[in-house]
């Protein structure tokens, strides 16, 4: 068997550990297994790949910058990943996928130069003799545009995770026509390349593509990054895929196409899950005000302390957390499984509601709570525990604001108005763990904190939680 045929099976394994990679991580159980799987198909990838090239006859200089290339970037990696807090997640996946962007309109531009711009007239010449050489224009063209679009877009995504720029939406005026005069450019554009290939052409739709992913994330507001990082992950895919058409490997767009299908279904759900537009997310806003202040008199708030609530515990015969964002900020979730073992020695049936978007990327809180060693069984998704909470004792929301906010059932005129919530006012008793009364990351007043079973213990999450089990 030679190395070429060697290689291509190499890829067809590393293809079926990659699908067996997004199966395991459905699960919380099997979600180890399935990031094992992951790293197993890179790094059948990435030896078939090197093996390829060697046998395809690379350069010793190649071979050599080949590996350097590796070790850096092996480097990089394993130096973030050891560094980066949870909270810090979301922002450091929106810049991975700008690389992946980045590499994608490398690839598209060095296509260019090898067979439009006549570095290699074999390859040229053999595209025109099998009547491919206008699709390869078009693999070209596409795959540079998608590349910038998700390069630049996922720079202002971790700008604004990161908090480095405001995460408040960018209103240019006319802000819609210039997304839909971008993509129709983009159309013109593709058309005259194929017919007429010309290097300013394709520097051009390179620039449009980069103020184009731009401007899509900045009219994004930063209660919809989420989404937004999601979504930016399904780009990633399609831009690698464009990258194995160009570079005719097929596990390229075997990968490219699972991470765009998943990235864009996945944030369809969350979509759903927030009550938004999938269309107008994914445009930019498209149609999207963004939401005014409520100045709505609600009443007077109700505060409590760690004494008080720990006697409350201690009375209950169940408990329902439903954490959000302010946890992980906190880092509270050592103290919150800590509580939640106390509770159930004590024979408190203790269990989880987490929102299909509590914190700003999917799985956020699950992760979280796995670090701490809370059991998979009692930590539940919202539409298999929304109906428990009206047999409740208490409930305790910790770091957690529109994703239990009542306003999105009660008032059809609010911004949120619509999107699924965890029903937690149900419940006899609601703790809610806040530094402030200050409004969600909609910008929306909640409700909640004014009823009557509700009751506000203000303070760091971590040491509200740390004081609670002190008492206890």
């Amino acid at each position: 068997m030679t190395i070429e045929s060697t290689a291509q099976a190499a890829y067809l394994v590393a293809a079926l550990l990659f699908i067996l990679a997004l199966a395991g991580l459905s699960k919380h159980e099997s979600a180890k297994l399935g990031n094992t799987y992951g790293i197993a198909g890179m790094a059948v990838a990435l030896v078939a790949t090197v093996a390829l090239a060697i046998d395809r006859g690379i350069e010793a200089i190649g071979l050599i910058l080949l590996g350097v290339a590796m070790v850096v970037g092996a480097g990089i990696g394993l130096w973030r990943a050891r560094r980066v807090e949870m909270t810090g997640m979301p922002e450091l996946i929106a810049l991975l996928h700008s690389f992946v962007g980045l590499a994608a309109v490398l690839v598209g531009w060095n296509g260019y130069l090898l067979v439009e711009g006549g570095a290699d007239p074999a390859e040229a010449a053999l595209l025109e003799a099998q009547g491919t050489l206008g699709i390869h224009h078009a693999e070209v063209f596409i795959g540079v545009f998608i590349g910038a679009v998700t390069f630049t877009g996922s720079i202002v995504a971790y700008l604004k995770l990161s908090a480095k720029i405001s995460s408040a939406p960018l209103m240019l005026p006319g802000k819609n026509a210039l997304n839909i005069g971008a993509l129709v450019a983009f159309f013109a554009l593709t058309v005259w390349f194929v017919i007429d290939p010309q290097l300013w052409l394709l520097a051009v739709v390179t620039a449009l593509a980069l103020l184009l992913g731009w401007h899509l994330v900045a009219s994004i507001g930063g209660g919809d990054m989420p989404v937004v990082v999601s979504m930016l992950n399904s780009y990633s895919g399609w831009a690698a895929a464009a990258s194995g058409f160009l570079l005719e490997n097929d596990l390229l767009i075997i990968t490219g196409a699972l991470v765009g299908s998943s990235g864009a279904y996945l944030s369809y759900i969350m979509c759903r899950a927030m009550n938004r537009s999938f269309i107008s997310v994914i445009a930019g806003g498209f149609g999207i005000e963004a939401p005014s202040g409520d100045d709505t008199d609600y009443g007077e708030h109700r505060e409590v302390n760690a004494e008080q609530v720990a006697e409350l515990l201690t009375s209950a015969r169940s408990v329902i957390i439903t954490p959000g964002y302010g946890m992980a900020v906190a880092q509270a979730q050592y103290g919150v499984a800590e509580l939640t073992r106390k509770l159930r020695e004590a024979g408190v049936e203790v269990r989880f509601g987490i929102h299909p978007v509590a914190g700003r990327l999917p799985g956020h809180m699950n992760v979280l709570l796995a670090e701490a060693k809370v059991p998979y069984d009692i930590v539940l998704e919202m539409d298999e525990i929304n109906e428990d909470f009206p047999d409740t004792d208490v409930v305790l929301v910790i770091g957690a604001n529109d994703t239990v906010n009542p306003a999105a059932e009660d008032d059809p005129t609010s911004p949120i108005a619509g999107m699924p919530v965890l029903r937690v006012w149900e419940a006899d008793n609601v703790i809610i763990f806040k530094r402030s009364m200050a409004s969600g990351y909609a910008g929306v007043q909640n409700p909640l904190f004014f009823r009557e079973n509700s009751a506000m213990l203000f303070g760091d999450a971590k040491d509200r939680v740390e004081d609670i089990l002190r008492v206890l």
